[in-house]
């Protein structure tokens, strides 16, 4: 997972949690500066043009505890209290070429600062990805003892500081209903109740010396059995310290499932030496870091309960609720959302949940705010939510925190002996197998879906297959290599009677991925390996927008043959960047439809790429998805797929995209219909139609495919390749309207593949195939409000199969290999009666957006045959003799 975040989205959300209480502001050129080694220099970016750094040639100290500070300020509060601190710096020609250089956030520029008589603690003062010119830091929360504090500086080489900020602090407001929240869901009285129970401790016990467990186990008592040396200094502050709290851990598990005090004490000295001392300051995410000492130290301190005297649990208790306000959701924890973005990650679901599970008995207030959020906030939007079985962040986002709603979900039924997620929870892992593709990578969507490797999401798969009692689940889990770094939880939670299931082949072909995040995909078989012939597409499109690293992707094709033939051009590397906001996460980057109103009005008057609406925020509730339109992403129409719904030889997806767009078009539905041939060397072909409505013929429409290899125009449209395998697969693109002489086509390659809007936004990795892709541009001549485009899609080995179009008023129709496609082309479903000519060698017809209803089906050789047309079915097959058919509706659907 990337950890870096735009500076604007974090400067931005920082800064309006501070904005409730004004700053005093402190300018570095008015503090007492050591006239041996700082002084004032000019920095036209600054406030009042001046600024403070060190003398050339000097070393800094802000690792050096005995070196006097080089800037002390004077601070005047209006009373003693806990006070916000921030920095406002610039970097010098030594600094920026340091960040330039800079690849993680750990390489930031730090300062070492000291509030009173508080230990000196270390503070990040820039961030490589900021603009030399200036960068904003909330540095801490830090207690002022009076209303006159001394605030003192240690600078590092290559830093101007501008000035230092000071506003109250205020915490979090508490949500009304929570106040007087009294959970019916509670923790017993009893400990251990973190991921156990009575039953499930004896199960745990009796698995650690099966086959399956064993190996897991014996890393467990290894790590526990092996003394850690921790001494830390007493009057100086510790860095966090990964491998101390997970030998805590280790030693506090092997108390919980085998008895005996000395290991279960280890734990809990470790924990009452580190906790008091540990600070991990203000680097980027460091909740993450924070969270998982909040974690080893709840698990401590409930499987080790009675070993800790009742002064020790008072010292633990202040330490992890000190560490609980510096999380990013803040304490009381209502600073972030918990439905999405980093509050929806460990923070409550595991770290703080954690914590107010295990102190329940002696301070019920921070249980009584993680079950009202889990409880009230999360749970009933994920019943909603889910269901659709996928997850609104994307393939890579959503296993990270889909993986964190699983802890919670775990915590809460070993606690209370009952599920409190709704049950369609268990049918969101569908949407990774269903996204797998034969060579182990992905289907892309969302942000930082990786290439080139089999993707891996082992410690969700764990949660998954163990809470479903799922066997396909934990076959998946063991071809990612099983979860070596977690030992505790496999243990916690494997249940060795379960046994995986090796193939994925007893999953249907086809998905359909419901109302709330609508979409298909849909394949010719399971067949794993880079020599698979398999195809495997998806549609996407109708239900709701979610924000975030959700994209503006309604609508979008990709298609995978021996390689992705059609497939996005983002990249992810770091959130919020030009790139990612007018390039990555927009519909230029897709296989979709644009429509460029000139004078469209963009968010935060980004580049205007002619495609869906593009939205950051996200719905809450339930309702306000519903009622706002702004999280409108359009309405599914069908979803149908058979006749056999293993192993269909049709699928059929049709989407009403108006809503994902601005009034810019005025109708626009986007049909398809994937065919599984099940002939070598030509499995599959699929059938697009676009019928696309603008609200004036001036705005320019834009049909797109994108690409990873070079294309090759065709006499029929384009052809598209990829190589798996050792063996090149390709995908023929047959353009059936606009006709030849209605369109132009154009292949867009090179950097010129990233330009919108006029301006070129460079991709960060330049090597990566996204960042030489290509995109296939079709528009119609004329400018005019209504154009339908028509296209048929093969993948193959060799030439494609002819194919022949006819259009008929409101009907599509289409013949390719010994099938038939009569589809609707409009807007609206096919209502009225038509007749359809069924010509030697053909074999099945689809009919693909009918009216619901009762339709007869007849011939002169063949028996009149009655079908009813479900509502989101819209679909009849039948296997056809040659000659003519005459379909029409009996009786209108109700």
């Amino acid at each position: 997972m990337k950890t870096w975040v735009a500076v604007t989205v974090i400067f931005l959300a920082v800064r309006s949690v501070f904005a409730a209480a004004a700053a005093s502001v402190f300018d570095a050129e008015s503090a007492r500066i050591d006239p041996a080694r700082a002084e004032v220099v000019r920095q036209e970016s600054f406030r009042g043009a001046q600024g403070v750094t060190l003398q050339r040639g000097l070393t800094a100290n802000v690792d050096a505890p005995k070196a006097e500070p080089d800037l002390v300020f004077k601070i005047q509060v209006q009373k003693a209290g806990r006070y916000n601190v921030a920095t406002y710096a610039a970097t010098d020609e030594v600094g920026t070429e340091l960040m330039r250089k800079a690849r993680s956030k750990f390489e930031s520029l730090f300062l070492r600062i000291q509030v009173g008589g508080q230990r000196p603690t270390r503070r990040v003062v820039f961030v490589p990805w900021s603009k030399p010119e200036l960068c904003y830091q909330h540095t801490g929360t830090f207690d002022f003892s009076g209303p006159t504090e001394e605030v003192r500086i240690w600078l590092p080489v290559g830093v101007r500081l501008d000035r230092i900020e000071v506003s109250p602090y205020v915490p979090p407001a508490v949500p009304k209903d929570a106040v007087a929240y009294r959970p019916t869901i509670v923790p017993p009285a009893t400990h251990p109740r973190l991921w156990v129970d009575a039953a499930s401790l004896a199960a745990i016990r009796t698995n650690l010396n099966h086959p399956e467990n064993k190996p897991y186990w014996d890393k467990v008592r290894a790590l526990a059995d092996q003394p850690f040396a921790f001494r830390p200094p007493p009057d100086a502050e510790v860095a966090y310290n990964t491998a101390l709290e997970q030998a805590a851990l280790a030693k506090a598990f092997c108390h919980l499932v085998q008895g005996g005090r000395p290991l279960g004490r280890e734990a809990v000295e470790l924990m009452l030496a580190y906790l008091p001392r540990v600070e991990f300051g203000n680097l980027l995410d460091i909740t993450r870091e924070i969270g998982a000492a909040i974690y080893a130290g709840a698990c401590v301190y409930d499987w080790c309960h009675g070993l800790a005297t009742t002064e020790e649990r008072t010292t633990l208790r202040r330490h992890l609720m000190r560490l609980a306000e510096e999380m990013e959701c803040g304490w009381p924890p209502f600073k972030l959302n918990i439905v999405n973005g980093h509050g929806n990650e460990a923070v409550v679901n595991r770290d703080l949940l954690s914590l107010a599970i295990a102190l329940h008995d002696e301070d019920p207030l921070p249980y009584q705010y993680c079950a009202y959020a889990e409880l009230e906030q999360l749970v009933p939007m994920r019943r909603f939510e889910y269901q659709s079985p996928r997850h609104n962040q994307g393939v890579s986002y959503a296993a990270f925190r889909f993986g964190w709603e699983m802890h919670a979900a775990w915590l809460f039924r070993r606690m209370a002996g009952r599920e409190v997620f709704d049950p369609n929870l268990k049918q969101v892992p569908k949407y990774w197998l269903y996204l797998r593709l034969p060579d182990g990578e992905m289907l892309r969507d969302g942000d930082g879906v990786p290439g080139g490797k089999y993707w891996s999401y082992a410690q969700t798969a764990l949660l998954c297959y163990a809470y479903n009692r799922d066997p396909i689940l934990k076959g998946e889990f063991l071809r990612q290599g099983g979860l070596p770094k977690n030992p505790v939880l496999f243990l916690l939670l494997n249940d060795p009677s379960l046994k995986a299931e090796p193939s994925l082949a007893a999953l249907p072909l086809t998905i359909d991925f419901g109302p709330v995040l609508g979409g298909m995909v849909t394949r010719t078989g399971w067949t794993m390996g880079a020599d698979s012939t398999d195809v495997v597409a998806e549609i996407k499109g109708g239900g709701y927008h979610f924000g975030n690293h959700q994209h503006a992707d309604a609508g979008a094709l990709q298609v995978y043959y021996r390689g992705l033939q059609i497939a996005p051009l983002a990249q992810y590397a770091f959130y919020g960047t030009p790139y990612d906001l007018n390039f990555a996460k927009r519909s230029i980057a897709q296989a979709m439809v644009r429509v460029v109103d000139p004078q469209e009005p963009i968010l935060r008057k980004l580049a205007n790429d002619g495609g869906t609406r593009f939205i950051q925020s996200n719905p809450r509730t339930p309702q306000q998805a519903m009622s706002d339109p702004t999280f409108n992403n359009g309405k599914v129409i069908s979803c149908s797929f058979g006749p056999n719904a293993q192993t269909p030889d049709f699928s059929y997806f049709a989407v009403d995209l108006r809503g994902a767009y601005t009034d810019k078009i005025s109708g626009y539905v986007r049909r398809f219909v994937f065919l599984n041939l099940h002939r070598p060397g030509q499995p599959a072909a699929m059938i697009l139609v676009d019928d696309v409505t603008a609200s004036n013929p001036a705005f320019k429409k834009y049909w797109q495919l994108t690409t990873l290899q070079p294309p090759q125009a065709t006499s029929a449209g384009v052809r598209l390749s990829n190589e798996r395998g050792g063996k090149t697969g390709r995908l023929d693109v047959s353009l059936l309207q606009p006709s030849l002489n209605d369109r132009t086509l154009e292949i867009v390659s090179g950097p010129e593949v990233h330009r919108v809007d006029g301006k070129l936004f460079t991709p960060p990795t330049p090597t990566a195939p996204e960042a030489n892709g290509h995109r296939i541009v079709v528009s119609p001549k004329k400018p005019r409000a209504h154009d339908r485009f028509v296209s048929v899609l093969q993948p193959g080995d060799g030439a494609p199969l002819p194919v022949e179009h006819e259009e008929i008023g409101d009907l599509e129709i289409v013949r390719v290999a010994d099938r038939i496609v009569a589809m609707a082309g409009g807007a609206e479903p096919v209502s009225r009666a038509f007749e359809l000519t069924v010509p030697a060698g053909v074999r099945q017809v689809v009919l693909a957006g009918l009216a619901p209803g009762l339709w007869r089906v007849s011939s002169a050789r063949q028996p009149g045959r009655d079908a009813v047309i479900a509502p989101r079915q819209n679909t009849f097959w039948f296997e056809a003799q040659p000659g003519n058919y005459r379909v029409l509706p009996v009786r209108a659907g109700q």
